[in-house]
């Protein structure tokens, strides 16, 4: 007899929400009540304060089929909060409705390049890419270092799938993620005191982690450009300084890059970054966080929940810094 242990972030095939409801929009608004509209019926509705602008030639792959696998115990924060509730320093300095300033980010043309120690280093235009990638929707906790939360339904691709077609040697131990630098598309860029552009890295181990999801959609549709269009990171048990936006730079190094907060801050950042509420921030505690949709606090879990999982993959790590 097989006896399947649920994970962390799972829940029961009876609990899950039918495919078919889940795709008819007029029998889920009927089926529920006013106020979980917002986080249930999101996915349906057009894009919450989406920048005008021309239309998404990826718009055709939405929605995806979403992954049963990963699901939380929380619903989903409406959109329109998820929406304008962002961090993204090239156009603000604060988690806020970055909407219109946002908008500057140019999505297409796109490039994305592969580089380092591969077999053979590879550049593809962003819907080149997206149709060599098995896109489906995974539903992730995200956690702010500044004590924040959301629940998103993001549509990608597992960052393995990409590790595979670019064929790291066996001298790559870590993988170097880098955002666009465009001062005239950002003006934040231009700012001279930050470490532009946006850097950020992972072990070979955290990069092909089945969690580590590369996202291009959020909500059924296309990420709009505060999201970090049009190719972000997920890496859900890590604060979500780590989830690099709008990347054009995927680089495999043998050494340990510097990340843009370890580099600005080191007394506050750390390369690691994964969530653990017994640790505080130099600032502030870290044992509770705020739903983006309610006004209270609710406890903080280790590894934002997905320790059974994750936790493996620093036994044996003495760094003190592990978790900030």
């Amino acid at each position: 007899m097989l006896i399947k242990n649920p994970r962390g972030w799972e829940l029961p095939e009876s609990a899950a929400t039918p495919e078919a409801l889940f795709r008819d929009r007029r029998s889920v608004l009927a089926g529920l009540g006013l106020g979980a509209i917002g986080a249930a019926a999101a996915a349906f509705a057009p894009p919450a304060h989406a920048a005008t602008g021309p239309a998404d030639p990826s718009a055709k792959l939405y929605p995806v089929k979403r992954n049963a696998k990963y699901v939380t115990d929380r619903p989903l924060t409406a959109e329109k909060n998820a929406a304008s509730w962002n961090n993204f320093y090239e156009y603000q300095q604060a988690a806020t409705d970055i909407t219109d300033d946002a908008a500057k980010l140019k999505i297409r043309p796109w490039e994305v390049k592969i580089t380092g120690l591969v077999d053979k280093p590879l550049t593809f235009a962003i819907d080149d890419l997206l149709a060599k990638m098995p896109l489906e929707e995974r539903v992730y906790r995200h956690r702010c270092v500044e004590t924040w939360s959301m629940i998103v339904p993001w549509t990608g691709f597992p960052l393995k799938a990409l590790v595979d077609l670019a064929k790291p040697t066996s001298a790559a131990k870590y993988v170097k993620l880098v955002t666009f630098l465009n001062k005239d598309m950002a003006p934040g860029q231009r700012q001279f005191w930050w470490p532009w552009p946006y850097t950020e890295g992972l072990t070979i181990e955290e990069a092909t982690h089945e969690l580590t999801f590369l996202a291009t959609g959020v909500y059924g549709h296309p990420a709009p450009p505060q999201h970090g269009a049009p190719l972000r990171l997920a890496v859900p048990w890590k604060y979500g300084f780590k989830a690099v936006k709008s990347i054009v730079e995927i680089s495999f190094v043998a050494e340990r890059p510097r990340t843009f907060w370890e580099t600005y801050q080191p007394k506050e950042y750390g390369f690691w970054a994964n969530v653990n509420p017994g640790v505080a921030h130099p600032r502030w505690s870290q044992a509770t966080e705020r739903p983006l949709d309610t006004s209270g606090r609710v406890p903080t879990l280790m590894y934002n929940g997905y320790g059974e999982f994750v936790a493996s993959l620093y036994t044996g790590n003495t760094d003190p810094r592990l978790f900030m």
